[in-house]
């Protein structure tokens, strides 16, 4: 049970990553992400797996956020979408 628990706890997540990215472009805000979208799609990647692939950042840049009790890192989350599809060290797991 714990494990189908933790399952939908991910999906859940995952969903709100993706929504907060969609979010990010409707709004145009930060540039980096439609420029991101646009260079993943350029390269060959289909919308739903970029839009997967940067909210893995998204992801990672929040687990630092917290993991360092800092403010949010919108430089380094901008860099860490422009270095798509490679996927930053460490926090890359949602």
């Amino acid at each position: 049970m714990q494990q189908n628990d933790d399952e939908v706890d991910e999906a859940f997540a995952q969903s709100k990553l993706i929504e907060a990215i969609e979010n990010q472009l409707a709004a145009g805000e930060p540039a980096a992400t439609q420029a991101t979208l646009n260079k993943l799609t350029l390269v060959g990647y289909a919308r739903e797996e970029s839009l997967e692939l940067m909210a893995q950042v998204l992801a990672h840049s929040i687990g630092v956020m917290l993991d360092s009790d800092q403010p949010f890192d919108t430089p380094a989350y901008e860099q860490a979408l422009r270095n798509l599809p490679e996927l930053p060290e460490g926090r890359a797991d949602v």
